[in-house]
């Protein structure tokens, strides 16, 4: 008994310093935005308390509002493309077993490749003028998109190109699922006659369900907080079409300088992002078997 309340404390001594440091690591900056999200400051003046006079602002501000809803669009749309199409890509993977350890080496690619090299690729391609994407519409006969100039189809554009990226990411997580699950249920849907169909249906997609809403947790902290991408190709447009909240409080705090009304527009964010993996960890919990 005694020997093992020494180890424990050696664990905890141990441990100590890390835990320190990580919560130190993340209490400090949040804590600071949030003491600035209750000033009114601009760069390099003096902070005046304004209590929540800037979350005040916020909600009569129309871009915020704005903001919000391109966030959430954008989130839902790329969250649905990546959880359908990595399912999809895992159950190829996981039927063609000889090729898995290949495909899942090229697949890997995307996802490793910086986020300013991936949103220059895809500037040049889809160029109006000289991009591969306008070429391959011509050849089959459809016509020439904006794609990223085009109010109407910059958020499908962006969430298509996040798609590209994270999918593989999704499909390997879906694949480490698959083949933990347990062989003799479908030993015996087989022997019953079941159809592949009705498997996927009332077997895989039942069980897969906690990796998959562990997959939408993971990508979920990434797309509401999306930023890079947008940045590099769009930088908010055209117009405000593509101006998520992440991009609203970067201009307004380091284009026109409005740190405390910026830093209140990144806690609310934060809270969001909180809110959506709180909210998916307790769905999680419900669908564990």
């Amino acid at each position: 008994m005694s020997q093992s309340i020494g180890t424990r404390r050696q664990l905890i001594a141990l441990s100590t310093p890390a835990v320190a440091f990580t919560l130190l690591l993340i209490a400090f900056p949040f804590g600071y935005t949030l003491w600035l999200s209750l000033q009114e400051v601009s760069m390099g003046g003096t902070p005046r308390f304004a209590a929540a006079g800037n979350y005040a602002a916020m909600l009569r501000d129309g871009e915020f509002w704005n903001g919000l809803t391109i966030t959430f669009a954008l989130y839902a749309l790329s969250l649905v493309l990546q959880l359908v199409l990595g399912t999809w890509i895992a159950l190829l993977l996981h039927g063609a077993r000889r090729l898995s350890g290949v495909v899942r080496t090229l697949m890997i690619s995307p996802f490793v490749l910086p986020p300013v090299v991936v949103g220059m690729m895809w500037l040049v391609i889809l160029d109006p003028a000289i991009g591969a994407a306008n070429w391959l519409l011509q050849e089959v006969g459809l016509p020439r998109s904006d794609w990223l100039a085009s109010p109407a189809w910059v958020i499908p554009t962006i969430a298509l190109i996040d798609t590209w990226q994270w999918t593989p990411y999704v499909a390997l997580i879906v694949l480490g699922g698959l083949q933990s699950l347990p062989p003799n249920v479908y030993e015996a849907a087989q022997m019953d006659g079941a159809s592949r169909g009705r498997i996927f249906r009332r077997i895989t997609l039942p069980l897969l369900l906690p990796t998959l809403v562990t997959a939408a947790i993971l990508r979920s902290v990434d797309l509401l907080r999306f930023f890079d991408i947008i940045y590099i190709t769009t930088q908010g447009g055209p117009g405000n079409a593509s101006n998520t909240l992440n991009i609203y409080g970067f201009r307004k705090g380091f284009e026109f300088f409005e740190i405390g009304y910026a830093s209140a527009l990144m806690i609310t964010l934060s809270t969001l992002v909180l809110g959506a993996v709180l909210v998916l960890t307790q769905a999680r919990k419900r669908v564990a078997w």
